[in-house]
């Protein structure tokens, strides 16, 4: 798996010794994310979900790789480690990158665009778990969360594929899109490599019939069910 991109090498900035170096860390890599449209010719899309099993010090990484757009599994992978960051709202990604990294690392084929169970820019400083895993990795990224973090927005027309502006201190930071008429909406921002015009596309492209789309399903079912007892 690659730990570099056009951005340069970025592998240094994991594990932070202290809160305030963590916050640094996040203010110097989120002038790195790029905001542009990179992913092409995608035939494999990763949802990416990582839990703490009992809420003890233990971090589950799930990855679930689907085709596209036949949305068929094709490959998985899991990773467990201690958590070795504090719990400290706005800083999760350092507790639960770890694991994320290891569990694409033992993909036999690292995925076109990683669809990940989080906020990427919708965060106070514009630089979520979505954002973290994309600058590490190279790899264009998304973020889908299923509640807010930050941000105020307008109401949601209850429409499937309907979305309004998240906005934050007057700058648009992500979307709200109502993904299947009549449930709540979810909220999508970038994380890397994408526009948020092009990830509200791309989540759309892989959401049936539910309120998630089905890579976030899929990383779910594989972190919850037998499947996490497996490789």
């Amino acid at each position: 798996m690659g730990g570099e991109d056009s951005t340069g090498p970025v592998s240094g900035f994991l594990t932070p010794a202290s809160v305030r170096e963590a916050v640094a860390i996040q203010r110097e890599l989120a002038g790195r994310v790029l905001e542009i449209d990179d992913a092409r010719d995608v035939r494999r899309v990763a949802g990416i979900e990582v839990g703490f099993p009992g809420g003890g010090p233990i971090a589950r990484a799930a990855v679930a790789v689907l085709s596209f757009p036949g949305l068929e599994a094709v490959e998985h992978a899991l990773a467990e480690r201690p958590v070795e960051f504090p719990y400290v709202p706005g800083l999760l990604s350092f507790r639960e990158l770890p694991a994320a990294l290891q569990a694409l690392a033992r993909l036999d084929r690292q995925p076109d665009l990683l669809l990940v169970d989080g906020q990427g820019r919708a965060h106070p400083r514009r630089f979520g778990i979505a954002c973290h895993l994309g600058v590490l990795t190279g790899l264009p990224s998304i973020g889908v969360a299923k509640s807010r973090l930050v941000g105020e927005h307008a109401d949601v027309p209850d429409r499937r594929g309907a979305w309004v502006p998240l906005y934050d201190r007057g700058e648009v930071i992500g979307a709200v899109l109502r993904s299947r008429v009549g449930v709540k909406p979810i909220y999508v921002s970038v994380g890397h490599r994408v526009s948020l015009e092009r990830a509200v596309h791309w989540v759309m492209a892989c959401t049936t019939r539910y309120r998630l789309p089905q890579t976030t399903r899929a990383a779910h079912a594989l972190a919850s069910g037998s499947a996490a007892r497996g490789r």
